[in-house]
C-alpha cells in the first residue's frame, strides 16, 4: 500500500530529524480516491503488526508497514471525524500490547502560560515546564515540556522506550521555544531524558531541568514524580511565621551538611537519611537551642566534595538522603519543634556537566557565549544569563518552589558578589564592561530586586540572607530605596576582622584593638548576620578552635570569648556544626562531626557553653530586637587597647532593659577593673565564660555586684569589677 505523506517525510520521522512530528503522526485528513478519509500513522520499531482500534466500536483496523523500519499507517474509509483510539502492538513472543497514542492528542500548554515564560514572568512555571501527572483527554498520563529554542528537535527518552530518540519526539509550540508531549500511562517514578538535536546535528542528552526528582549519582536520569501527596502538619508555624516581624525576633542559626553531620560508622559510615536526621538532628538543636537550621545546598548535585554548591537539579532534593516526601517529613518535624529551616541556594553558577544545564540545547542557553561573561574562572563554572527572561523567570519560580512546595523558611543566597560585579576575579581585559562602560552587573542587580519583591510580596515572613562580602550599599535595604531588597546581609568583614584578631597572641592584640571594634562603624548600615561559617574551616584553614592561640586551656577560653563577643554583638547569629563542641579536625564532607570529644570534660563545657549562651540569647530582648538600630548599642569603653578590654551596653525596645558586658581579650586577670554603669542598683552577672561549669577557673564576681556613686566613663555610677582571663561577661540591672 502507498503512503499517504512522502517518503520523504517517513524518512524524517524514522531519522529522528522531523521539527514537526505532530504533522505526520497519529490522525489526519486525507483524500483516499475523492472522498474524504482518515490516516493513523505510527513509528513502532521492533513491532510486527500494528492495529487501530476504536474505543467506540472496538473493531480494529489493520496498519500497513509503509517503511521496513516500523512505519504503519492505516487509511480509514467512510470517515472525516476525528475519534479516541487505541493502538495495538504486537511483538515477537509476545502478547499484544495496547497504548493510547501520544500523537492524537491536543497541545497540554496554553498560549498564556507560554507568553508568561518569554516574558519572565510566569511565577508558577514549574508546574507546567518538567513532567507532570495529569489527566489530558480524559486519560490520565505525564506531560513533559521543557524550553530549546535552539534545538530542531527534541525527544523523550527513558526505560519505557529503550532510551531511543525517534520513538517519542516533541512538538514544538510556536515560537516560544517550548518543547512538549503528552505520553499516557508514562509510570510514575520512570525514569526519563530529553534527546535533543542541535543546529549542527550533533545529538545531546539532558536531565530535566525542572525535574522534581533525580537518579542517585552517577547515574543522571531523572524521576517522573508528583510531589502533592504529603500532608503537611505545620499550618499554624507557617501562619505564624508570616505575620512576624523576623528581624525583631532571635535567630541563632546552626549551619550543617547533612551528609557529614553525623555518620552511621557500624553501617560502612554511611549517611543518615532525612528521616533519621528529622529525630537526632532536630533533638541537638533544640537541645542546644538554635533557632534556626540552615541546611547547605540539598538540590540535586553529582560531586560530594561541592558540598552542594555545583547544582545539576535546581527543582529536585539531593536522593542521597531520601525521597521528596522524606525531605518534607524533616523540614515537617523542625516546624513542629519550633525550629525554623534556612536552605542554601545557588543562582550564581553551575557546574559544566553535560547532562545538565552546559549548553542545554547547543547553543549557550542558560549561561553567556562570551567566556568573559559566562564561565567563572574560580569555579570552573558557568554564570548565569540574567539577561534573558526565560534564565530569570527559571531561578526566581526556583526560590518560590523551595518555599512553596518545600516550607523552607528562608534562602542564604550564596556568592551575591560574584554575581554584582561583571570583573570579579577577572583581571582587566578577562570582562566586558556594561552597557554605561562600568563594572556593576546590572541584569544581576535587577534580577535580586525583582526576586526578593515576589518573595517578600508572597512570603512576608520569609528571610532571604544575601552572601556578599563587598561594600556593595544597601544590600538589606528596600527596593524602593534603591537597595536589593534582602532581608539579612552576611557580615563578612565582621568574620575576617575577628578571626584575624583572635587568631594573634594576646600580646598582640592591643596593637589591633581597631580590628575588634571596627565593625561598629558600620554595624547599622545593613542587618547583619555574624556568621562563623564552613568557608573558614576548610582548603587548609583548619577547626575553629585550631585558629585560636595558647595552651590547650587558653584556646576552649579563647573561643569561648569569640562565641560570647559573637552572641553580645548586634547582628543574629551564624555557627557552623562541630565549633559548638571544640571539634579539632578540619571540615570533611566525608566525615562526620568529632561527636567522640564529647567524652572530655573541655568539650562537654564547651558544648555547655553554646548551650547557655542560645538560651541568654533566646530569653533577652536586648541581645536581639534592636539588632539593626544604633539605639540597641552603646559603647561604655572601647579606648582600652593597652588591655584589651571593651565595654558596651545592649538595650531593648524598652530603654529601661539593658545588658552591660565586658570583655577581657587577655589571659590576664584583672581585680578592682572600674567600668561605668547608668544606673545606681544591683548587677546580676548572667553570664561569665569563666566560670567552672564552661571550662574557666571560677574567676568573676560571686553573681553580682551593687554599683556604686562613683561616677566613671561618663556615668553617673561605676562597678567595680574582678575580670577573668579570656572572658566575656554579662550583666543585667536589677532594681
Amino acid at each position: 500500500m502507498k503512503a499517504t505523506i512522502s517518503l520523504y517525510q517517513i524518512k524524517k520521522i524514522i531519522a529522528a530529524e522531523h521539527h514537526d512530528p505532530f504533522a505526520v503522526l497519529g490522525m489526519h485528513e486525507v483524500t483516499s480516491g475523492a472522498a474524504a478519509a482518515l490516516a493513523v500513522r505510527t513509528f513502532q520499531p521492533g513491532a510486527l503488526a500494528v492495529r487501530v482500534v476504536p474505543l467506540q466500536s472496538g473493531k480494529g483496523v489493520q496498519m500497513f508497514r509503509v517503511h521496513k523500519e516500523g512505519f504503519f499507517e492505516a487509511v480509514i474509509q467512510g470517515s472525516a471525524e476525528f475519534f479516541d483510539y487505541m493502538l495495538e502492538l504486537h511483538y515477537d513472543g509476545c502478547p499484544p500490547v495496547a497504548i493510547r497514542d501520544p500523537y492524537s492528542f491536543m497541545p497540554v500548554l496554553s498560549d498564556f502560560d507560554l507568553h508568561l515564560f518569554n516574558e519572565g514572568n510566569h511565577l508558577g512555571i514549574y508546574e507546567r515546564l518538567g513532567a507532570h501527572k495529569i489527566m489530558h483527554g480524559g486519560v490520565e498520563g505525564f506531560c513533559f515540556a521543557v524550553w530549546a529554542p535552539n534545538a530542531v528537535r527534541v525527544s523523550i527518552v527513558g526505560d519505557f522506550n529503550c532510551w531511543d530518540g525517534r520513538r517519542h519526539p516533541m512538538r514544538v509550540r510556536g515560537m516560544s521555544g517550548v518543547w512538549e508531549l503528552f505520553i499516557p500511562a508514562f509510570p510514575e517514578g520512570g525514569l526519563y531524558k530529553y534527546e535533543l538535536r542541535s543546529a549542527d546535528g550533533s545529538i545531546i542528552t539532558k536531565a530535566d531541568p525542572y525535574g522534581f526528582f533525580s537518579e542517585l549519582r552517577p547515574k543522571t536520569a531523572s524521576v517522573a514524580y508528583c510531589l502533592d501527596v504529603y500532608e503537611w502538619t505545620d499550618g499554624d508555624w507557617m501562619r505564624q511565621r508570616d505575620a512576624q516581624d523576623q528581624l525583631g525576633r532571635p535567630i541563632s542559626i546552626y549551619e550543617v551538611h547533612l551528609g557529614s553531620w553525623r555518620r552511621v560508622p557500624e553501617e560502612e559510615n554511611r549517611q543518615l537519611t532525612y528521616r533519621e536526621a528529622a529525630g537526632l538532628l532536630i533533638d541537638y538543636v533544640k537541645d542546644m537551642g538554635y533557632t534556626h537550621i540552615q541546611f547547605m545546598p540539598l538540590a540535586a548535585h553529582p560531586y560530594d566534595p561541592s558540598w552542594g554548591y555545583q547544582v545539576t537539579g535546581y527543582y529536585s532534593p539531593t536522593p542521597r538522603f531520601g525521597s521528596p516526601e522524606d525531605l518534607m517529613y524533616l523540614i515537617d518535624c523542625c516546624h513542629r519543634s519550633g525550629i525554623g529551616v534556612l536552605l542554601d541556594w545557588v543562582p550564581a553558577h553551575f557546574p559544566t556537566d553535560s547532562h545538565a544545564l552546559a549548553c542545554f540545547d547547543g547553543t549557550a542557553l542558560y549561561e553567556h557565549a562570551d567566556p568573559r561573561q559566562g564561565f567563572h574562572p574560580d569555579w570552573n563554572t558557568l554564570i548565569f544569563n540574567y539577561g534573558r527572561n526565560e534564565v530569570r523567570n527559571f531561578l526566581t519560580a526556583n526560590a518560590l518552589f523551595w518555599l512553596e512546595k518545600y516550607h523552607i523558611d528562608g534562602l542564604r543566597v550564596d556568592a551575591v558578589a560574584s554575581m554584582l560585579y561583571l570583573d570579579y576575579s577577572r583581571e582587566p581585559g578577562d570582562w566586558i564592561p556594561n552597557r554605561y562602560g562600568g563594572r556593576e552587573n546590572i541584569d544581576a542587580v535587577h534580577f535580586l530586586q525583582r526576586l526578593n519583591e515576589i518573595l517578600y510580596s508572597r512570603y512576608p515572613g520569609v528571610l532571604t540572607i544575601a552572601e556578599e562580602s563587598t561594600a556593595w550599599p544597601a544590600v538589606s535595604r528596600p527596593t524602593y530605596l534603591g537597595g536589593l531588597g534582602f532581608a539579612l546581609k552576611w557580615n563578612m568583614g565582621w568574620m575576617h576582622d575577628m578571626l584575624a584578631y583572635m587568631s594573634k597572641d594576646p600580646v598582640y592584640r592591643k596593637h589591633n584593638h581597631n580590628m575588634l571594634t571596627f565593625a561598629l562603624l558600620y554595624t547599622f548600615h545593613e542587618n547583619f548576620v555574624l556568621p562563623l561559617s564552613h568557608d573558614e574551616v576548610v582548603h587548609g584553614k583548619g577547626a575553629l578552635i585550631g585558629k585560636m592561640p595558647g595552651d590547650r586551656w587558653q584556646q576552649f577560653a579563647n573561643l569561648r570569648l569569640l562565641l560570647g563577643y559573637m552572641f553580645a554583638h548586634p547582628g543574629k547569629k551564624h555557627l557552623f556544626m562541630g565549633a559548638d563542641i571544640g571539634q579539632w579536625a578540619e571540615w570533611d564532607h566525608n566525615s562526620s562531626v568529632e561527636w567522640h570529644l564529647l567524652q572530655y570534660e573541655p568539650h562537654i563545657k564547651l558544648q555547655a557553653f553554646v548551650r547557655e549562651l542560645n538560651r541568654l540569647y533566646r530569653t533577652e530582648p536586648a541581645l536581639y530586637e534592636l539588632d539593626f538600630d544604633h539605639n540597641g548599642f552603646e559603647w561604655i569603653d572601647f579606648s582600652d587597647w593597652e588591655s584589651s578590654i571593651v565595654v558596651f551596653m545592649r538595650r531593648a525596645k524598652n530603654p529601661e532593659d539593658f545588658l552591660l558586658i565586658v570583655c577581657n581579650f587577655t589571659p590576664v586577670p584583672r581585680s578592682g577593673y572600674r567600668v561605668g554603669a547608668p544606673r545606681p542598683c544591683w548587677y546580676r552577672e548572667v553570664l561569665n565564660s569563666d566560670a567552672e561549669f564552661f571550662g574557666g577557673t571560677n574567676l568573676g564576681n560571686a553573681g553580682g555586684l551593687q554599683a556604686e556613686p562613683v561616677p566613671c566613663h561618663g556615668r553617673p555610677c561605676s562597678l567595680n569589677l574582678s575580670l577573668p582571663p579570656l572572658s566575656c561577661l554579662v550583666f543585667k540591672p536589677e532594681m
